[in-house]
């Protein structure tokens, strides 16, 4: 049965495919072989294969334990530390996680009442 393959924009593919060259070279100039590289990682070769090529379908654990065996595993401490986006959404105190208010459908806008006070009508009270 053939697994489903995410779709990635190209940008993120590329993106993969740097981190899969990357991870081969640390492997290369540490003199490990492929198949040492994998069998401490606990994964397959064909595997291993996969995360030097940026496969998008590799589970997030695979490149875990590969980076786990070439010593990079803190590297993954530097993803998504420094939030940003995050802080300035914070900052704004903007609602998290709420959903956008209803709108309603068909009719005419509902128009609040007014809160003054209600004089007479034309021709009573003068």
């Amino acid at each position: 049965m053939p697994r489903n393959r995410p779709t990635l924009f190209p940008a993120t593919a590329h993106q993969l495919a740097a981190l899969g060259e990357r991870l081969r070279l640390a492997r290369l100039r540490r003199r490990y072989s492929a198949e040492a590289v994998a069998v401490r990682a606990g994964i397959t070769r064909v595997t291993l294969a996969r995360v030097e090529k940026g496969d998008a379908g590799t589970s997030m654990g695979a490149y875990v334990a590969v980076l786990r065996v070439l010593g990079l595993q803190s590297d993954l401490d530097a993803l998504g530390k420094d939030d940003e986006l995050g802080r300035k959404l914070q900052d704004l105190d903007l609602p998290v996680g709420r959903s956008a208010p209803r709108h309603r459908t068909g009719g005419s806008p509902k128009v609040p009442e007014s809160k003054e006070p209600q004089t007479a009508g034309p021709g009573k009270g003068m």
